[in-house]
């Protein structure tokens, strides 16, 4: 494909608006249309972006320009709007997760398998540079067989989401917690075959009345039996806090870290740096990545990853954790392979 690939955007909250942003940004990108439900946001990125607005996901997915749409609507509405696109014949970029069940998973899965159009579903930590070049030395043997997996996610608040998001923002585990699960499979190399969580709304009470925890530990066991723990947590006062290690039988890997200025000031009083303070920060390049990698897909015709079943394998350890959670008990997965 020789011209720019012609895109939409559906859905103009915090992620549609960096999606948005980044698309108008790339020559490799024409943005046609954005769409949002509030028309004054949905003119006004039109406007500023050079694109069509929209006011609802029909209007947009009906534009016989467009060849790819962007999907970063509320995630209780993915599975419709996946299933609406791949009946469009569009390639699909959908933000995480596909769903908030298996069910409602699958259903989107069989949509788009039943069009044979590409789907990339927004893992953006995959394309961040530390976690790419992490997964090229686990994959050249630099640290050995890889044993043990420990996340650390901790964002510095509980987010701003609206009603219709509130099973989403009480599920610690689908709504932060799936990327550390999407990491683990991917830098592992394996799938995950057991998982037990424990966690408590230990400073946002109001959670514990939806069943939501603000802090989470999860223990994984992986096909092999080497190990995993992923740690939670929405009230890092401090700032933004993702970190990652692998430990193999020859080595080990840390990735990430608090500081986001390469400058550390040292004095009488003290040594101090500063931290990012939140995600859009420490991921920028990331999500730059993402989408450009979407774009290249698409225009050569290849088929993108993380794909769907990528995306549903880490929904099925977030829901099993949960289920856990609720259980006290250890949960095991269905197997369910990829291919």
């Amino acid at each position: 494909m020789a011209e720019p690939l012609p895109i939409g955007v559906l859905g103009l909250g915090r992620m549609g608006q960096v999606h948005a942003r980044h698309l108008a940004s790339l020559p490799e990108a024409r943005l046609v249309a954005v769409a949002s439900r509030r028309p004054t946001v949905a003119q006004e990125a039109a406007a500023r972006y050079g694109a069509r607005a929209c006011t609802g996901y029909e209007e947009l997915l009906a534009d016989q320009e467009l060849r790819a749409v962007v999907i970063a609507s509320h995630t209780h509405e993915h599975r419709e709007h996946v299933e609406a696109a791949a009946a469009a014949g569009l390639a699909i970029f959908c933000e995480k997760p596909l769903a908030l069940s298996l069910e409602d998973a699958d259903a989107a899965l069989k949509a788009v398998a039943a069009a044979g159009v590409p789907l990339q579903t927004g893992f953006m930590r995959r394309f961040d540079p530390p976690y790419l070049q992490a997964k090229r030395q686990i994959e050249e043997g630099a640290i050995g067989r890889p044993l043990t997996f420990k996340a650390v996610s901790r964002d510095p608040q509980l987010p701003t989401v609206e009603e219709a998001e509130a099973q989403l923002r009480g599920n610690l585990f689908i709504d932060l917690g799936i990327h550390d699960f999407d990491l683990a499979r991917w830098l592992m190399g394996q799938e995950v075959r057991q998982v037990q969580a424990i966690g408590g709304a230990l400073v946002y009470q109001r959670l514990a009345e939806e069943g939501g925890v603000d802090n989470g530990l999860v223990n994984v066991v992986f096909a092999d039996g080497a190990l995993g723990n992923v740690e939670l947590s929405r009230n890092a006062a401090y700032g933004y806090d993702v970190r990652t290690e692998v430990l193999g039988s020859e080595g080990g890997l840390l990735i990430g870290g608090l500081q986001q200025t390469p400058l550390t000031m040292m004095s009488p009083t003290g040594v101090s740096h500063d931290v990012f303070p939140w995600f859009p920060e420490r991921f920028k390049e990331a999500y730059l990545n993402e989408i450009r990698y979407f774009v290249e897909c698409v225009r050569a015709d290849r088929f993108p990853s993380p794909d769907g079943e990528d995306d549903r394998a880490a929904l099925e350890i977030a829901l099993a954790a949960t289920e856990s959670l609720k259980s006290g008990r250890p949960v095991e997965l269905s197997g369910r392979r990829r291919g």
